[in-house]
């Protein structure tokens, strides 16, 4: 099909700084698409204009009707970093269009500040939300984050210094690559700024502090949970046989306070999650644990497996830590993984022990007892005091 649309990238230069061949596909469009901002630097014609509205999918439906003819949708920076080209490529494929981007803000940031492009942690608040800025919270990381408004600085502020951050220094680069450009500094501890363009990029230096590694097996104690959390030595065994890939989808059977689930997707941004849990206050518990861990968009099923796997997306891993002795589990989850996929189950007591057996005969695999003693106080002395040790079946599913 031929190349009907087009986005195009602007800067705080505007249409000025927009390079000819942009200005091109601007000018030949029959239909432009944009927010109010971008829509108010073209002057008015005759051509059909297409506001961004929430939820954005009904602008979308909308877009897609004009297929065929030209339509141009005007961007901010690089449409194809946070911005409206990676939503738009998800439903229309590349060949039909032609992308013009802009400088983004984060290499706009990094020039005006000296950073390197690939030493630093790039993220959206933008329609996201702020907890994810927990996930690339470590001592000494750079981050650039793109605001959502003039708010956003002042919370990310906050967020730090509940971390335990508040040294840590932040600036606010506004209206960059504009006549209007500035920079704004200060520590999250005594952030104070409130006159703050809703244009804003925000870069963060953090400062030393104690915070969770995104290697698996975080302690014990980072998580909020009721007794029911695989333990850290487990955990990151566990996370090992798991083998997470970035994109891959996990589902977590019997989630408990979601541990496993949160460590996944922790691995890598673009690693995905299902939690599936019954409890209802360990619901409650997983929602909290993956808000303070920086992984807000780990789905959250309530429900009992088997049923609760119902119209789930196919999963590429599946780590079955409750459940084993519910009758059809096993079954339903081998139906449900992909050609290539790996089932993963802990079972502790001698009943789902005697499961993974049984399902160790009919598909095969692997069988692994874990076993861990950890130093603790006897009298003025050390003991060792044994966990309840694990038995954990690995099984990968046949391409054919």
């Amino acid at each position: 099909m031929d190349k009907w649309l087009s986005i195009v990238g602007i800067g705080e230069d505007r249409l000025e700084g927009v390079a000819p061949i942009g200005r091109s596909l601007i000018n030949q469009a029959e239909v432009l698409v944009g927010g109010d901002r971008h829509l108010a630097m073209v002057p008015n014609d005759s051509r059909p204009r297409i506001r961004w509205s929430s939820p954005i999918d009904d602008s979308i439906q909308k877009l897609l009707t004009y297929r065929g003819q030209a339509v141009c949708v005007l961007a901010s920076g690089d449409p194809m970093c946070y911005g409206i080209g990676v939503t738009l490529s998800r439903r229309i494929a590349i060949d039909e269009m032609t992308i013009i981007p802009a400088l983004s803000a984060f290499s706009l940031a990094c020039s005006r500040l000296g950073w390197s492009m690939s030493e630093v942690e790039t993220l959206s608040l933008c329609g996201r939300d702020p907890a994810l800025l927990n996930a690339v919270l470590y001592p000494n990381a750079k981050i650039l984050v793109l605001s959502a408004d003039r708010q956003t600085p002042a919370k990310v502020a906050q967020m730090l210094c509940n971390r335990g951050l508040a040294n840590s220094s932040i600036l606010v680069l506004e209206h960059l690559g504009g006549t209007k450009e500035r920079i704004l500094s200060g520590t999250a501890g005594d952030w104070n700024h409130t006159n703050i363009a809703d244009l804003n990029t925000i870069a963060i230096i953090c400062s030393s502090a104690l915070l969770p590694s995104r290697s698996p097996g975080i302690p014990d104690f980072i998580y909020q949970h009721d007794g029911q959390l695989t333990k850290r030595e487990v955990r990151a065994v566990t996370l090992s046989t798991l083998a997470p890939q970035p994109g891959q989808l996990l589902w977590d059977v019997g989630a408990g306070c979601g541990s496993i689930a949160i460590e996944w997707m922790r691995s890598d941004r673009r690693c995905h999650a299902v939690a599936i849990e019954s409890n209802v206050d360990r619901l409650k518990l997983i929602a909290q644990n993956a808000n303070m861990l920086g992984v807000p968009n780990l789905r959250i099923v309530a429900g009992k497996a088997p049923i609760a796997l119902q119209d789930l997306p196919q999963p590429d891993t599946i780590f079955i830590g409750g459940g084993l002795t519910v009758p059809d589990v096993v079954d339903t989850c081998w139906r449900s993984l992909c050609a290539g996929g790996r089932l993963v189950a802990n079972a502790v007591t001698v009943e789902t022990e005697a499961q993974l057996f049984h399902w160790h005969s009919q598909l095969g695999g692997e069988l692994t007892r874990i076993a861990v003693q950890r130093a603790e106080p006897v009298g003025k002395f050390l003991g060792w005091k044994a966990m309840a040790p694990i038995t954990q079946w690995c099984v990968i599913k046949d391409v054919d």
